[in-house]
């Protein structure tokens, strides 16, 4: 009789400990953030990671994607020249249009950011336009610019007895011409993010070096170079991963031309999986993105994190 009355009781009292240690477990905001971030999670898992191993899956098909083949997709890939062609083009294509973008960003973050405070609201707006306009449509009004006809840019320099230059007839040309654009189209981007780690130098430490005789080129190498690095790092890696998978300032402006002179990994894959009909060959092309920016992202996190560990 005595153990039937004490049940009840240990069975409130396994009930209180339960509701207790949920709570605990609560009160953590490791635990907090994850359960609020679950259902962001859930989202990419969906629409990458789910992606992401079907491309796996498509590569290693037939053209029919009725039979298993293996590696023989990258293998017969290995073996063409314009494959080669593609990852020499894309790389020239993402490191200098990323460089230049970091440079042109970097410059102009530092105007807006010595402008006074009443005109950077509208420095940042009009400087912001490239970036916030869709790339398709801008690359339409590039077209139109680079156009062999009535190109604006000829008819400019005609004034100073030059040209006309081939702007996408000509394979050298037709690389300055994608890569000049997605600069524009970038740069802003760059700008604003540099302009809002500008914002968080204390202005002590630049007080500080000028007291000890440093000029503006010392300023920025000692003080705001290495308080701006890891923002550095992680836009450019940001920014690397975007530019390699850009699709449609190349697609609208040379269609990857001329002779394939300006194909990158998106174009050249949607070439041979849409227009060619052969999507496991596409989807291993695009894949052949993968180890190129594993490989950048390894080494730029690696140097983000060694900073932060001795910070």
């Amino acid at each position: 009789m005595v153990d039937v009355a004490l049940q009840p009781n240990r069975s409130a009292a396994q009930a209180a400990r339960k509701r207790s240690s949920l709570h605990r477990m609560l009160k953590r905001k490791s635990t907090v953030a994850f359960l609020m971030t679950l259902p962001l999670i859930l989202l990419i898992a969906t629409l990458v990671i789910y992606p992401a191993f079907y491309a796996l899956h498509l590569a290693t098909l037939n053209k029919s994607m009725e039979r298993f083949v293996g590696l023989s997709n990258f293998e017969f890939l290995f073996r063409r020249e314009t494959f080669w062609l593609v990852v020499k083009q894309s790389c020239i294509f993402a490191i200098t249009a990323v460089i230049f973008k970091a440079l042109l960003g970097f410059i102009i973050a530092h105007f807006v950011h010595n402008i006074p405070a009443k005109g950077q609201r509208k420095w940042r707006g009009m400087l912001l336009v490239p970036w916030v306009i869709p790339p398709a449509m801008s690359t339409l009004a590039w077209l139109w610019l680079f156009d062999p006809s009535y190109s604006a840019f000829n008819y400019t320099l005609s004034f100073f007895d030059i040209g006309p230059i081939p702007w996408t007839g000509d394979p050298m040309w037709a690389r300055f011409s994608v890569i000049l654009v997605n600069i524009w189209v970038g740069a802003p981007f760059f700008m604003i993010m540099y302009l809002a780690a500008l914002k968080s130098v204390p202005e002590q430490l630049y007080e500080a070096a000028a007291i000890d005789g440093a000029n503006w080129w010392q300023r920025i190498w000692y003080v705001t170079l290495p308080m701006m690095r890891n923002i550095i790092a992680i836009t450019t890696l940001f920014s690397l991963i975007v530019t390699f998978a850009n699709f449609d300032i190349v697609r609208i402006l040379t269609a990857g031309g001329p002779l394939d002179h300006t194909h990158i990994f998106a174009t050249w894959a949607f070439r041979i999986g849409i227009e060619g009909s052969d999507i496991p060959l596409g989807a291993s092309v695009s894949l052949f993105m993968v180890p190129i920016l594993a490989v950048a992202a390894i080494f730029i996190l690696r140097d983000v994190n060694k900073r932060g560990n001795e910070s």
